[in-house]
């Protein structure tokens, strides 16, 4: 019988868990959530096309401004040496029709941008055709260190012969001290393994992002071959870069779905080449 713990804790991973609230730095360059994003001169706003509720034709739309994190200041957290050690790592989603990433179509929805040179940016401005209700407050980001352990949904992938019972799982968590966070203000981090709402979303990433399925309704399409290579190497060749839940102030809200979360993605070898051009968003709510 399988060992729980031992393959918990030689899977784990470190992870860098953040908390949104209070007043930024006034400064270019700081972390930071929502407000105006840092960038270079020649910056273009992301937009991307889709079909919005109760549309019939794709409408272009303005991203919306996320978060950037000075790497200098997170490199004290980042355990494994992950990220960029300097520069800014800005992040955008299309917020209005909130794409959840099971469509090829949605490349392009999210982006995330590495900026080298943090005294070469300035505060961008908002795109007319960005609406106010997309223009997020500017909050602070508190950042601390914590160890990362998979979900069941991602422990059970190559191992759904070993373990058949959640149960088992569980156990093995609570005897670990593991516990899942019970605060809406405490489920966003950076990298580490997703806390998951729906289910694994490495293979997703692989068959969407890179073998173009569509999977909104089942997986009946994936050729078993295409399916077996994903669940080999998904969750060694997908990593986790950024997750971010419900973010609530006295007078603002954010939430994706029913209390919903979203996760870029980004394949391990286009982190090994700081390309992050091809991050792929999932969205998962209740």
């Amino acid at each position: 019988m399988i060992d729980i713990k031992k393959e918990l804790k030689k899977s784990a991973r470190n992870s860098i868990r953040i908390k949104i609230g209070g007043k930024p730095l006034d400064k270019v360059g700081a972390t930071k959530f929502g407000g105006k994003p840092d960038v270079p001169a020649d910056f273009k706003w992301p937009s991307h096309s889709g079909i919005g509720y109760h549309e019939e034709e794709p409408k272009s739309r303005p991203l919306s401004f996320i978060a950037q994190f000075n790497l200098a200041n997170i490199a004290q957290f980042d355990k494994d040496n992950i990220l960029p050690k300097t520069g800014l790592l800005s992040f955008f989603y299309e917020c209005d029709t909130m794409p959840w990433g099971f469509d090829p179509k949605d490349k392009g929805c999210a982006r995330v941008y590495w900026f080298e040179d943090i005294n070469a940016l300035s505060p961008a401005e908002f795109p007319d055709d960005l609406g106010e209700r997309f223009r997020f407050p500017e909050l602070a980001v508190a950042a601390r260190s914590e160890k990362s352990y998979q979900d069941f949904e991602d422990f059970i992938v190559q191992r759904e012969k070993t373990i058949t019972e959640w149960d088992q799982f569980d156990e093995a968590l609570e005897s670990m001290g593991i516990e899942e966070p019970d605060d809406l203000d405490d489920l966003s981090k950076l990298l580490g393994w997703a806390d998951i709402i729906q289910g694994n979303m490495t293979c997703e990433c692989e068959l969407v992002a890179r073998r173009g399925y569509y999977l909104g309704r089942d997986w009946d399409d994936v050729t078993p071959r295409d399916r077996q290579e994903a669940e080999q190497w998904a969750n060694r060749d997908w990593l986790l870069l950024f997750q971010l839940g419900t973010v609530e102030t006295d007078d603002f809200e954010l939430m994706f779905g029913d209390c919903g979360r979203i996760y870029f993605y980004i394949h391990r070898d286009d982190l090994a080449a700081r390309n992050f051009d091809n991050v792929w968003l999932i969205l998962q709510c209740g």
